[in-house]
């Protein structure tokens, strides 16, 4: 019964990802931008294609090692993205250096990735560096969101996704399939800033589509 639960968990974390992933792909083509923040992209990236090398070849999972191949394919579309579009949202007076500050940002994300799986167990070094690396995810969107001032690129789908997608785990990781402290709050932190993300979202986009109905308005 719990292996059930627990696939079953797994099922709704991986198809919400997947929305994630695909609706920022598609955000790229709609507004000619990137949506995801840069340090976010490098751990997502970092943590996907380690884990999907230690679990294809040398671990016990191979599913779950093609799963997280697909997501690292779908995420190295979206890097391509960051490259292209991402520099009208660097500092002007620093433009020349994009490229190698990004790079260091990729290089000190897989650095950070290696850490917690050379410390610690594989199990838990998968856990708690995709639940540090979600929190702070979480928290950058909406920083982003707030920078940018606009959705760009960004979707209420996406956003709900990236919560359920989350929360999913946070229950089956710190309840169903233990007790664990660190899942809980991490996956706590995870589910209080994706939902301000959500609310967010949603009152800016209600703003855009005002200020669009007026301006249309305007013209006749």
């Amino acid at each position: 019964m719990q292996e059930m639960v627990k696939a079953i968990f797994m099922i709704i974390s991986g198809l919400c990802w997947s929305i994630v992933y695909i609706e920022l792909i598609r955000g790229r083509f709609k507004d000619k931008t990137y949506a995801m923040p840069l340090f976010a992209l490098g751990l997502n990236f970092a943590w996907e294609t380690l884990y999907s090398v230690d679990q294809l070849f040398l671990g016990s999972e191979p599913l779950q090692g093609v799963v997280n191949l697909i997501w690292a394919m779908l995420d190295a579309v979206i890097i391509i993205t960051y490259f292209k579009y991402g520099r009208e949202y660097f500092p002007k007076k620093a433009q020349k250096y994009f490229i190698p500050f990004s790079i260091l940002a990729f290089v000190s994300c897989f650095i950070m990735q290696f850490a917690f799986y050379f410390q610690f167990d594989k199990v838990p070094a998968s856990q708690y560096s995709a639940f540090a690396q979600n929190a702070a995810m979480s928290i950058m969107f909406l920083a982003m969101l707030f920078n940018r001032g606009n959705t760009r690129g960004q979707s209420k789908l996406m956003a709900i996704a990236k919560c359920i997608g989350t929360l999913a785990p946070t229950i089956l990781g710190g309840v169903i399939e233990s007790f664990n402290i660190y899942i809980l709050l991490m996956g706590s932190i995870c589910f209080i800033f994706d939902a301000l993300y959500i609310i967010a979202l949603y009152d800016m986009e209600k703003e855009e589509v005002t200020l669009k109905s007026t301006l249309d308005y305007l013209k006749f």
